[in-house]
Parts: structure tokens; sequence; C-alpha cells
């Protein structure tokens, strides 16, 4: 105590005397030392034409951007006062975006691309920011995973050789179908990545996930798994009651089964599509053409977010804002199996997977056209999209949602700004080039679109 009473007294003796000396800055001492240690923004605001803000989010790990953004002050530091809103789930959030509710959510990579076509609810939505990749895992059943064991390779020290295929549940589900048994998985939308993933997964068995048509929309035409909607929190819910066997989710809700004792997740989506896209940042058209400065000040925001989260020393904070129950709302040691680079599978099977949750590198954040256009191929697979569409088609459908123009312009203030270095802005005309990293090794070129729908050997064909 005397040692802060004698610091205060000379600071204001300090201030006493430059005063009476006639020192023309008339400052006190304790307020200059104050301003020399405060960093000074270096983010030059922009016009903006909407400042109160309020965005929409679900409850999982990859709205971390959305977070972030907010808690470290990147949003403010641009002049945006937001409000982040946990939302019951995925046609709740399209809803209240479109009927402008909120005014941008993170979203489902295939909910504007669906709104976009005139699948479900028709509107208008673009997305400029990506928010991460990967992240995705599909657990089963204790019980299904005890039967589907078996049927997978070990390793010499034992343990399951990954990627499990969906080879080793067919013979489960061929059990299942001799007793009379429907075989039910659960994923989180019709235009999830997780419905695409899960069905991409099965079929490269040979198992039929059901199609969809314009009579029935609920894609279990000719299905051997029947597969239905759950929403991501109740995924643990629904595997431990028995209502499902199975589901594809992202996290915490596949780390939630393990961390509960319920279920084992069997493979990630890392492993179906290596670094996929997941999860998009959605405004709807009108809003990004009233409100440009605001758009592009949102869309630097998350990108300054996403490069904060894939620096690993970030990671064990950014665990501790997500546990938060304003946020995701999980404890922390689940929320980390993923978070700080590994993945936990059967109990006490925890691997390395370091590219898990990607939010920055790799081009994460940037909305490219053929991720886009690989959601439509699916639509198409699927019978979600009825009838065939000339190649142009494509292109020219996602080039309305995906806007890597305004992503761009952000980046480049950014850059400006030194908030990034110039290199992270990929030279790219918004395609990725053909890539075969896929579990079932089928080649995706974004520019053949028909070509890759007619690949595979169960669903649609153009």
């Amino acid at each position: 105590m005397k040692t802060i009473i004698t610091r205060v007294t000379f600071i204001v003796l300090a201030a006493f005397f430059m005063v009476a000396c006639g020192e023309k800055d008339t400052k006190p001492a304790v307020v200059k030392e104050v301003e020399e240690t405060k960093t000074v923004s270096k983010t030059k605001k922009l016009e903006l034409e909407k400042k109160q803000l309020t965005f929409g989010f679900i409850k999982l790990t990859d709205m971390a951007p959305l977070a972030i953004a907010k808690e470290l002050g990147y949003f403010k530091e641009e002049g945006l006062y937001v409000k982040v809103e946990a939302q019951s789930n995925w046609k709740n959030i399209l809803d209240r975006v479109i009927d402008g509710q909120l005014d941008g959510s993170h979203m489902l990579a295939g909910q504007p691309i669906a709104a976009g076509i005139g699948f479900g609810r028709s509107a208008d939505l673009v997305t400029p920011f990506s928010m991460d990749l990967n992240g995705n895992g599909i657990t089963v059943s204790n019980d299904v995973w005890k039967k589907m064991k078996p049927n997978v390779p070990l390793g010499d020290d034992g343990k399951p050789l990954h990627p499990i295929k969906a080879d080793a549940l067919k013979p489960v589900i061929k059990e299942y179908k001799d007793k009379n048994v429907q075989f039910n998985m659960g994923m989180v939308y019709p235009v999830s990545t997780h419905n695409y993933e899960i069905r991409y997964w099965l079929a490269a068995a040979g198992i039929n996930p059901g199609m969809y048509t314009k009579a029935n929309t609920q894609g279990q035409i000719d299905a051997e798994v029947l597969l239905s909607v759950t929403p991501p929190p109740q995924m643990p819910q629904a595997l431990q009651s028995g209502s499902i066997l199975g589901y594809c989710v992202g996290e915490p809700w596949n780390q939630q089964a393990v961390s509960k004792g319920i279920g084992v997740p069997v493979v990630t989506n890392y492993d179906i599509w290596k670094n996929n896209p997941e999860k998009v940042f959605v405004m709807t058209k009108k809003f990004v053409e009233d409100n440009p400065n605001t758009t592009l000040a949102i869309t630097k925001a998350l990108i300054r977010a996403g490069k904060w989260l894939d620096d690993p020393s970030n990671r064990l904070e950014a665990v501790k804002i997500l546990s938060r129950p304003e946020y995701v709302g999980a404890p922390e040691d689940v929320l980390a199996n993923s978070m700080t680079g590994t993945f936990e599978f059967e109990k006490g099977d925890k691997r390395s997977m370091p590219d898990f949750n990607v939010f920055y590198k790799y081009d994460a954040t940037y909305p490219f056209y053929s991720d886009g256009i690989w959601f439509l191929t699916q639509m198409r697979r699927w019978g979600q999209i009825t009838e065939a569409k000339p190649k142009e088609w494509y292109s020219e459908t996602i080039k309305d949602i995906y806007r890597p123009d305004i992503w761009k312009k952000a980046a480049n203030l950014l850059v400006e700004e030194g908030q990034i270095p110039a290199s992270d802005i990929p030279d790219t005309d918004g395609y990725k080039p053909a890539t075969t990293e896929f579990i079932d090794g089928k080649l995706y070129d974004a520019k053949d679109p028909i070509g890759y729908v007619n690949s595979f050997s169960i669903g649609n064909k153009d």
C-alpha cells in the first residue's frame, strides 16, 4: 500500500512541477502514461450505411469467427455495433435473414444456393465470406460400432485404420434389413454439407441413401438408410434414445457423444473431401446493395477473426470463449478435443488432426465458385434439382450467390492497413484446381459439372 501511495504522490507532484515550470504539455502524467501504452488501431473506418447489426448462428464450433470478431473488438474497430444471437434451427435462421430480422448469419453453405435456385424458400442471398473448412464427423451408436468394428482393418498398434469407409457399415445395414428394422440416421438439414457428406460416404460403398423427386422431398426413395433432419445440439440425445443409429454433424456434437459414452465417430469430413468448405456468412442481396461499405466492414472483421483463429496459440482462448453459454455452451474439454488439433474416436483413441478445424489457411475464407458448384452437383445428383441443366447454368447460378469480388475488396483494405500480407490474397479465377481428394478418389472439376454428376454409379445422370 505504501508503494502505491508513494507512486501516486510522485505522479501528482510531477504533474504539478510541469505546470509550475510553464510546460506546454499540461496533461497529467498519469494520463500521458496510459496514452503512451495504448494500442492505436490500424483500421481505416469506412463510411458505414448501417452500424447497429444483429447476426444469427447455430451452436456449433464453426460459428467461431463471429464470436471472435465480436469478443476481440474487430467489429467495433470497423465502427460496427453487433449483437450475435443463437437461433433454434437452420430453417429459422434462413427465414429470419430473408425477412430482415437478422442482418446476416452463420449459415449452411447449401442454404443460399438452394434459396437461389428455388429449392425450399426462394430468395436472393449472397455470401462474401466462407467461415471454415472441415469440422464435421459421422458418428454411430455403440451397438452399431460394435457390429462394424470386425469389418474394419487394424493397424500395427491394434487400432482401427482410418479413414473408415462405409463398406464396414454395409453388412450391419443388411442385418437390420433382414430383421425388418429401419436403419435411421440423422443429418442437420436437406441442403446441409452434412446431408451431402453422409450421402457421399454411404454411396461410395454402394449404399443407396435415397433420392429426392418433385413429388417427394424427403429424399428417401429407394433408400437403404433413412436420413432425417435433427438439429445439431439434439443429435447426441436422439442417438442415446435410439431414434437414430448414427448421424453427421459439426462439432462439438461428435465429441459430445464420445464424452457421454454413447457413440463413436467413425470418419470426419476431412477424409470424405479433404479441406471441404463448411459454413458461410450470408446476407440478402438487398442488404449488400443497400449497405456496400457495411458489407465490406463486416467481411474485413470476419477475415481478421479467421486469421486469429488459425494461430494455434490462440485456440485455447477461443475454446474458453466458445464454451460460454451465449455461444456454443459445451464444456471446454469437449470443444478442445477438436479445436486444438486432435480428434477422439473411441474413448482413449485420440489422434492428431491439425486440420480438423481450419478458419484461414488454405484460403479458407475465400468464397470459391468451385465450392458452390460442388453443392449444385450434389443437389442434382440426389434429385433436389429435378431436371438436367446445361454446363453454363452451374457457373452462372453460383456467380449470383458467391461474391469473391466483395471478399477481395475487403482483403485489399486489410492489406493496406497492414492487417494481412498481400500473399494471403489468392491469385484465382474463383475456381480451385481439379481434385481427387475424396474418399472414393473421384475427380472433381468444377468446370465440368455434368461429367462429375455422371461419374457416380448411384444418383441422377445427365
